[in-house]
């Protein structure tokens, strides 16, 4: 044991990806994506080795090392996030607006549209940026495979956009062409309801703890959060009589599940306390429990008396800020869930104690 090297400082890449430069290197194609600065470690864990480590019998770990590598995103994957939920939503309420054109709610369809595809195009672009390379993307397009959230998340992506593309090229044609027109308005919709949702599928299909123990509330949170968002947009942008109703009824209902939703995350992560520990201590924390104040006044300033326009537009400010903050905070929570070394332990355990096993 004692001809062993130990890790120093010297040697060691601390760029997520903790590779040991004496006895091993980087090649290929994904050796070339970087990651800006040193990341931020849980407390309790150690970044490099000072002497050999010992195994605890009590607590077992594996030498106290983190046993995932952190997730690699970085601020373009969770703007993603919010464009894709707010271009999706927009996307199907201007579907069902489209069912009661006859009531005035021309402008808004129209107006959700734009929001849409400007949410698409801006989305497509942070993911590129992401990917590194628009090759990278049309090389997912090459197949479907249905078992992968991402590989269908570019798809929808894709449908989404040029759904609503057709819709509003021939949103003023007539016969057969406007027929078209009205089927792509519909189509777009059912696209836009998957591209709200399935970036909390993409999340929570992980080994990240953090991710994977909210799997089953994060694709419903994101749609909520993405209603938030289009009806917070729509409270900023609008004013006509009709189209404020359908905004009111559709952002109260939007801001009410995604607070359920960020309560229901919360109780199932706390079943295994290590597990949500990055949603309450730490940067990450602090984000989350930002976003969760901001949707909260939010719903509260809309449901005040006696509404005016000052009163929508900072309602839709803070539903804003909460939406898109809410993603930040659980893209930040990833890094110190995979950085702890006991908390995928105690959650196997928790897991294995449920299934009649022992700890």
């Amino acid at each position: 044991m004692s001809d062993i090297p130990l890790r120093t400082a010297d040697t060691e890449m601390d760029d997520g990806r903790n590779i040991d430069l004496a006895i091993g290197g980087l090649s290929g194609e994904g050796a070339s994506q970087l990651t800006h600065g040193k990341t931020q470690r849980e407390p309790g864990t150690r970044a490099l080795w000072s002497r050999m480590p010992e195994s605890s019998q009590a607590d077992p770990t594996y030498y106290d090392w983190p046993m995932l590598k952190e997730p690699v995103w970085e601020w373009e994957i969770p703007l993603y996030y919010y464009l894709g939920g707010l271009a999706g939503t927009s996307l199907a309420l201007a579907s069902a607006a489209q069912l009661r054109r006859t009531d005035g709610l021309g402008d808004l369809i129209r107006q959700c549209r734009w929001i849409g595809i400007a949410g698409v195009t801006a989305g497509g672009v942070c993911l590129i940026r992401d990917l590194g390379r628009p090759s990278r993307f049309l090389n997912m397009l090459r197949v479907f495979r249905p078992t992968s959230p991402m590989n269908v998340g570019a798809w929808i992506l894709s449908g989404a956009g040029g759904a609503a593309f057709t819709t509003l090229a021939l949103s003023r044609t007539r016969g057969l062409l406007g027929a078209a027109g009205d089927c792509s308005g519909y189509l777009a919709g059912v696209f836009g309801m998957g591209l709200a949702s399935y970036t909390g599928v993409l999340v929570g299909n992980s080994v990240i703890p953090v991710w994977q123990e909210s799997r089953k509330v994060l694709p419903i949170l994101f749609a909520a959060s993405g209603m938030t968002s289009t009806a917070s947009m729509l409270e900023i942008l609008r004013e006509d009589q009709p189209s404020r109703r359908v905004t009111y009824v559709f952002g109260l209902a939007g801001r009410i599940a995604e607070l359920a939703a960020i309560k229901v995350m919360e109780r199932q992560l706390s079943v295994v306390p290590r597990v949500a520990r990055p949603l309450k201590r730490g940067k990450s924390a602090l984000i989350w429990k930002a976003a969760t104040i901001a949707t909260g006044a939010s719903l509260a300033m809309m449901m005040l008396p006696k509404q005016t326009r000052r009163k929508r537009v900072i309602s839709g400010i803070l539903g804003t800020l909460g939406s898109l903050m809410m993603r930040y905070a659980i893209n930040a929570a990833g890094t110190p869930s995979a950085q702890d070394p006991r908390a995928s332990f105690y959650q196997q355990r928790e897991r294995l104690a449920a299934a009649g096993g022992t700890r």
